[in-house]
């Protein structure tokens, strides 16, 4: 889901006075949004953007320029475009409060003596981000200011092919060897081994490692997570192999969170030893773990129910087999054992994203048993409306539900419309709910807002039966929408068809 944000439409914060925090995600951003809320609030202090899109470093100037007070502006994995590279300068030398900077998403370089300087002057800076553009050789400079650091993100860990690395490689130790606050370490990009021993100084004391962008394979991988005894959260590509996750189950006890992303989701088959079996080790050896994010291509339901009776307390489950609708590899057969023995036996679980080969039979499953699901995610699953009428029916705490290419239709979503009144949001793409049905969901939800998002034409150039391509039921405290582009259709309560402008940028979903 993305929301558009217009200039104009920056004025509906206008009536939060006094507006200090501003945490947005995926909007898109027309080019004079953040200066219009730069001098709107003169108070402002904390914006976090995650994953927008618009955004040039001219805001980013604007930002920096007026909001004197600012303590944390965190880019998270927005798109920005560089219209001025010396955009930090704009910071003001009065500028002391800064606490956290993330600018790891930029894919130009900034000044380096502006970072320097407003990192020197911001004695209570906890947290910095830095982006790929930003290399090793320059650390030590930026430590040796942050010495009370607790998250850091390195930039790129490589040097300049002239620099010399025993140098370089003094230089980075000693510097780490003075942040005696710091907890977590991320960036890592284009990561040479050589150098990943100077983060050892550290590595005893770190909670968290995010290595999702160091290509780094085993068994160097294997040796430096091997020595972060106390880790509770570790990103890492698939490059980590059942021989890594197994040197993390038998060393990282305190391990809560394991995230594996594929190193090329592309490949037309596995290029690394990554299986079933290195999830496995993981939740036989960490006692603590909790969340998971797996990226893997194949998985058993023997192996699912390994899992779930080995780690009852897992609270979220989220895992991605790579090639959709693969059946256990083994027998051949759906998943639907392995997942409902995931929600039969973690009672606790608030989060759960499917995949692979799967039946009405899963979701008969997830709502006896789910019963404190908040999130379910699910794609290229099921057989009939019988599967979504399961989980309306059964997951009494369910919040928000994402559907994608999956037979559930009209039935089931109208003989459950009340259990929308109860939750945050529903999308479905892909699916077979018609432009009829959407209707009759907004004369019997007056309270929510139903869109159809299609990109096809305007839904009635079609038989009302015919499927639309995507529908959003959500609620919010501002009712409708008044700017949406092209392809979105508010419906209201009487079945009549809304579609709001304003110029070119627009507030909508897609």
């Amino acid at each position: 889901m993305k929301v558009l944000i217009f200039a104009s439409g920056v004025k509906y914060l206008f009536v939060i006075e006094g507006l200090r925090n501003l945490d947005l995600r995926e909007w898109f951003f027309c080019h004079e949004s953040l200066k219009l809320i730069s001098k709107s609030f003169k108070n402002f202090e904390v914006l976090v953007l995650q994953s927008c899109e618009g955004l040039t470093t001219y805001g980013l100037a604007a930002i920096a320029a007026n909001c004197r007070n600012l303590r944390e502006l965190d880019l998270g994995e927005s798109e920005v475009e560089d219209l001025s590279g010396h955009w930090l300068s704009h910071f003001p030398d009065s500028c002391t409060s800064l606490v956290s900077l993330n600018i790891a998403c930029l894919a130009s370089e900034v000044s380096f003596s502006a970072l320097e300087r407003l990192v020197a002057r911001s004695p209570h800076l906890r947290t910095l981000r830095l982006n790929r553009a930003v290399s090793i050789e320059k650390l030590p400079k930026l430590l040796r200011h942050a010495s009370k650091l607790v998250e850091f993100g390195t930039g790129s860990y490589s040097a300049d092919m002239q620099a010399d690395v025993s140098e370089v490689f003094v230089n980075v130790s000693q510097a780490f060897s003075g942040c005696n606050q710091l907890k977590g370490l991320s960036g890592f990009w284009d990561a040479v081994p050589a150098y990943f021993p100077t983060i050892y100084p550290v590595h005893s004391k770190l909670t968290s490692l995010n290595l999702s962008y160091a290509t780094i394979q085993i068994p160097d991988l294997g040796k430096l997570i091997g020595n972060c005894l106390n880790l509770q959260r570790l990103w890492v590509l698939d490059y980590i192999e059942d021989s890594g996750l197994e040197e993390i189950a038998n060393t990282c006890k305190e391990l809560q969170e394991l995230r594996v992303f594929p190193s090329d989701p592309f490949a037309p088959g596995p290029n690394v030893s990554l299986t079933e079996q290195g999830l496995v080790a993981v939740s036989m050896g960490c006692p603590k773990l909790q969340s998971v994010l797996y990226f893997c291509r194949q998985m058993t339901n023997e192996a699912l129910v390994i899992i779930a009776r080995n780690r009852p307390n897992m609270i979220r489950f989220r895992l991605c087999i790579i090639e959709p609708r693969t059946p256990d590899y083994v027998t051949l057969e759906p998943l639907d054992a392995g997942f409902g023995a995931i929600v039969q036996h973690c009672k606790e679980l608030r989060r759960l994203s499917l995949s692979g080969l799967l039946t009405d039979r899963v979701f008969e499953y997830i709502g006896v048993h789910a019963k404190k699901l908040e999130m379910l995610s699910l794609a290229f699953a099921g057989d009939s409306d019988l599967g979504l009428h399961y989980v309306l029916s059964g997951c009494e705490s369910l919040r928000k539900l994402e559907i994608r290419d999956c037979p559930f239709g009209d039935e089931a979503l109208l003989a459950n419309a009340a259990k929308l009144e109860t939750m945050r949001s529903l999308w479905m793409s892909n699916c077979s709910v018609s432009f009829e049905a959407c209707k009759l969901l907004a004369q019997k939800l007056p309270g929510l807002n139903v869109e159809v998002i299609d990109e096809r034409g305007h839904p009635d150039t079609r038989p009302e039966s015919c499927p639309v391509e995507k529908l959003y039921i959500y609620r919010t405290v501002s009712g409708r929408r008044f700017d949406t582009p092209g392809f979105v259709w508010i419906i209201d309560e009487d079945a009549a068809l809304t579609q709001y402008s304003n110029g070119n940028c627009s507030l909508a979903s897609s």
